[in-house]
């Protein structure tokens, strides 16, 4: 499904996968409405991991389930191994873990709200197993569909 003006919803790939855009906005208490569809895609968890990416100037948002998953892997790890505390503390430094209130909406930080230059629409973008966050300004929606992006990702993703 779709709209038109600028506002598209979200679909769904199958189990799990979080697809599609949406166009929301910061209300006046800089929260961020979590489209219900993509909750009920994450299990409905009471908080989300969000996270500044460390390619692009957007964040990311998990669902604990995936998260916990990454971690355990680190977990496995040594506890005298360097490179790995290191990355579990970088990580955990900016990490947040953002709480769902009843109506689905996640509060976070001023810090990475300024590192991704969110302050009043966010463009909210499924990307499979978790959701970017973008300024407007940095993530235009496009006007058509961009081939030659979508046939470097399809190879760069083997699919």
């Amino acid at each position: 499904m779709a709209f038109t003006g600028g506002q598209s919803v979200a679909a769904t790939a199958g189990p799990g996968l979080l697809v599609g855009r949406f166009d929301h906005a910061l209300d006046p208490k800089k929260r961020l409405t979590v489209p219900s569809g993509w909750r009920d895609l994450m299990g409905s968890p009471a908080y989300v991991y969000v996270f500044p990416d460390p390619n692009e100037r957007c964040l990311n948002l998990i669902p604990p389930a995936e998260m916990e998953g990454r971690l355990e892997k680190l977990r496995q790890r040594s506890l005298f191994d360097k490179r790995a505390g290191e990355a579990l503390r970088v990580f955990g430094e900016n990490a947040e873990q953002a709480v769902l209130d009843v109506q689905g909406r996640i509060r976070i930080r001023d810090r990475l709200l300024a590192f991704a230059g969110l302050s009043g629409k966010v463009v909210m973008i499924g990307a499979m197993n978790r959701v970017q966050l973008w300024s407007p300004a940095l993530r235009p929606e496009a006007e058509t569909v961009d081939q030659a992006a979508l046939a470097a990702a399809c190879e760069a993703l083997e699919f």
